[in-house]
């Protein structure tokens, strides 16, 4: 079984699968997980993947700063990073991967972009998810277009249509 998928006993004592599952750690705990969980399961629903399980971290600058020299060699911390899963175990649902989020880097770029954390949690959110789903804006200058059209669309039927308050 994936680290990103937890299993809870119903009151019938069935097995309930829970598809997005929130870790956090030091600085990440600065964030309500229950939100960024209430974002994560409506964005999934948006790209045709809530059956697919999705694990997120949020965790401090200074956690990132390691995690962003180990797999990306830039001795900096990094907004969100996100690792794919490596295939799909048997039987499974799909398991789309981890997406870890630094909420002091959300912090910053909140205050930076005026704009409130929730609203930047959510944007580094639905970033990290759809790298997840392979869209990359570092490959070319068209894929980054693509990638900001996407977030952007993911973005307003997120928020602007009132299915999220952020």
């Amino acid at each position: 079984m994936s680290a990103g998928v937890v299993e809870n006993f119903s009151r019938f004592g069935m097995i309930a699968r829970m598809p997005v599952e929130i870790v956090r750690r030091h600085g990440g705990k600065k964030f309500p997980a229950r939100k960024l969980k209430t974002a994560a399961l409506k964005i999934l629903q948006l790209i045709e993947q809530d059956q697919a399980e999705l694990s997120i971290a949020l965790i401090g600058d200074a956690e990132m700063r390691k995690l962003n020299a180990r797999f990306r060699h830039k001795d900096y911390p990094t907004d969100v990073l996100s690792f794919p899963a490596e295939g799909d175990l048997p039987g499974a649902e799909r398991l789309l991967g981890d997406v870890i989020i630094s909420v002091d880097k959300a912090q910053q770029q909140a205050k930076e972009r005026r704009r409130s954390l929730a609203e930047e949690m959510i944007t580094l959110l639905i970033h990290g998810i759809l790298h997840l789903l392979g869209y990359d804006h570092e490959r070319s200058a068209k894929d980054a277009v693509i990638m900001a059209r996407l977030e952007k669309k993911i973005y307003r039927a997120l928020c602007d249509e009132g299915r999220l308050q952020v």
